[in-house]
């Protein structure tokens, strides 16, 4: 997984933090939890503030 496959991290991400509002997740711990999940092989310094943020979305949209 890379930071371009923004719907399966966030896919992921709320599968593993389900008891998270990802309106409420600082983007320090965004990313934390990006680079630590199974199968993600990417450059940890290409996860940037727009790559987060459009996690941070697709995430939101995830559990709406």
């Amino acid at each position: 997984m890379k930071w371009t496959d923004v719907s399966d991290i966030a896919i992921e991400l709320a599968e593993r933090h389900p008891e998270i509002d990802p309106r409420s997740v600082r983007f320090t711990d965004l990313h934390n939890w990006v680079v630590d999940l199974p199968g993600f092989d990417d450059e940890h310094g290409r996860g940037g503030e727009k790559v987060l943020e459009a996690i941070q979305m697709a995430w939101i949209d995830e559990v709406e």
